[in-house]
């Protein structure tokens, strides 16, 4: 039975935005915070991590103070702030969202705070296209866990099978089809997603493409 589609969750950084953080100096501090407080051993192999990813293993522990859990996001929230002010739309972005709205539910699901999200999304003038925001604060667990997902799935009350993701991380693939929701790669590193087992229905180079592709959906 052919679903129709009633919605898209997107990913933010380098999705919808040209996002400016430093992943890997969040993810480099983060780190060093972490095992100089020894929640984590010293000797990662941060190739094979992402900063949600040793956080969820931070958490996981049990170790963390709520002083130190504080901290933690705290070093996480500097990053993103300072690195989505002043962020650029991805090309095609506007006309993407302005097709969309009205014809689909838009959601976004970020592991970046609520606060960030907003902050870039409004500067951009962009903020008004989505219906739902899904930080980190609404979430059980980062991605690649669904929970986001799952999440927007039961804000709306509607199936997986009705919605499709669009981002540009394995991370987002992860988590979307954890959440039983297709999958569409935006510019994603094709290397890195075969390392990591991942397989999108599509593959985006251009955004506005995503709307020729939505078409196979309806």
């Amino acid at each position: 039975m052919k679903h129709q589609l009633k919605g898209i969750v997107f990913d933010m950084d380098n999705t919808i935005l040209r996002s400016r953080i430093d992943f890997q100096a969040m993810k480099n501090e983060t780190y060093q915070f972490l095992v100089s407080n020894e929640i984590l051993p010293d000797g990662y192999n941060l190739n094979d991590h992402t900063t949600s990813t040793l956080i969820e293993e931070a958490i996981q522990t049990n170790r963390m103070s709520e002083d130190l859990h504080s901290e933690m996001w705290d070093i996480a929230k500097r990053h993103e702030v300072c690195g989505m002010h002043g962020a650029d739309l991805e090309h095609g972005a506007v006309e993407v969202l302005h097709a969309l709205k009205d014809k689909y539910l838009i959601a976004i699901v970020t592991n970046n705070s609520v606060e960030a999200a907003e902050i870039a999304l409004r500067e951009n003038g962009i903020l008004e296209y989505f219906d739902y925001i899904i930080g980190r604060e609404l979430m059980k667990a980062l991605k690649p866990s669904p929970d986001g997902y799952l999440r927007v799935l039961d804000e709306f009350k509607q199936s997986a099978d009705e919605w499709l993701s669009v981002g540009d991380s394995w991370i987002d693939e992860k988590a979307s089809i954890h959440a039983g929701i297709k999958f569409i790669a935006y510019r994603s590193d094709q290397e890195i997603l075969k390392q990591m087992n991942v397989h999108p229905i599509a593959e985006l180079s251009i955004l506005l493409e995503l709307l020729n592709l939505i078409e196979r959906f309806e």
